[in-house]
């Protein structure tokens, strides 16, 4: 699961052949109100919004090259996954097919099939979207794509890369997590510099699937996954993210819901930018820890701006 220096700048050509690297912005705003030097690496910039794109990119391209007779992809997702799987799949000639949960967030539904993805809804939340994207795979002769994977994680390390050679001396980044592959790539990138930046995830109360396996040592499932970081919402832990996890984060911390919603809010009037709930809960976590980081170099990662209408409203009328 880990990927080696190598790996991601082998990663990082086939990715900049589609997009270009995001920028990472120091905000004033954002320092005033956590005492931090705070530096925001804007994966909201991507051409879907997320940094799930840097993956499907890649894992296409390896798909292409490794298994060439594949002629149709399926996967399972609560939306950025699926943007970056149909992103990349249309790039390649492949077909995509998209499970997502009843009740998904119909604007990233909508963004799915503008990309060319066929949309499927099945089941009450991610971990049931997955388990009936495996019965199809089978049904339909589909390559059933995960939505953690070793080369996912070389795609999306490329980011953390970004980051980390343009703000090498960060003392502490704080990273979403929804399966891992975020988390893992930076954990990736970061020992493959050989530097001492913390690294902390960050979960939804809602959500705390990794939070408690991490306390624990071991896997532990959770009855639901209902929370607006719909990025987050994660019933099951994947056991390889997990281990590396264990191995190279500094703590996965918890957050309620509104902890979530304030932090949207506070990106629109400290940056202008618009983040979902996995985008904004980093900056949760950082204003939670404000004592323990004030006068230091933190950095956040802001993936996902994908936020729904209905749901941004509620930000605004906080």
């Amino acid at each position: 699961m880990k990927a080696t220096l190598d790996d991601i700048e082998k990663a990082a050509e086939v990715v900049y052949a589609h997009m270009a690297p995001t920028p990472q912005i120091n905000w004033p705003l954002l320092g005033r109100r956590s005492g931090a030097e705070v530096w925001v690496k804007h994966e909201n910039h991507t051409p879907i919004g997320a940094f799930k794109v840097r993956g499907g990119l890649v894992f296409m391209d390896w798909l292409r090259r490794d298994h060439p007779d594949v002629a149709g992809v399926i996967t399972a997702t609560r939306g950025n996954h699926g943007q970056s799987i149909a992103f990349a799949a249309k790039r390649v000639g492949v077909t995509a097919t998209v499970v997502v949960p009843r009740g998904n967030n119909p604007e990233k539904n909508a963004a799915m099939e503008a990309l060319g993805a066929e949309l499927i809804e099945h089941g009450r939340d991610f971990d049931a979207a997955s388990g009936h994207a495996a019965e199809l795979a089978e049904a339909r002769g589909l390559f059933r794509l995960p939505s953690v994977a070793a080369p996912l994680v070389r795609g999306v390390a490329t980011y953390a890369l970004e980051f980390l050679r343009a703000v090498p001396d960060l003392d502490t980044v704080y990273v979403p997590i929804g399966l891992g592959s975020g988390i893992c790539g930076m954990i990736s990138a970061r020992d493959g510099l050989g530097l001492k930046t913390r690294v902390v995830g960050v979960v939804a109360e809602e959500a705390a699937a990794y939070a408690r396996s991490f306390a624990a040592g071991k896997v532990v499932e959770t009855d639901s996954a209902d929370t607006l970081a719909d990025g987050m919402a994660v019933r099951v832990p994947n056991a390889e993210a997990l281990a590396l996890i264990m191995a190279g984060v500094d703590d996965v911390i918890s957050l309620s819901e509104d902890a979530i919603l304030d932090a949207m809010g506070h990106y629109f009037t400290d940056t202008h930018n618009l983040a979902e709930g996995a985008g904004a809960a980093p900056l949760a976590a950082l204003l939670r820890d404000r004592q323990g980081v004030a006068g230091k170099k933190v950095g956040l990662v802001l993936s996902g701006g994908n936020v729904d209408q209905a749901l941004f409203r509620r930000v605004l009328k906080r």
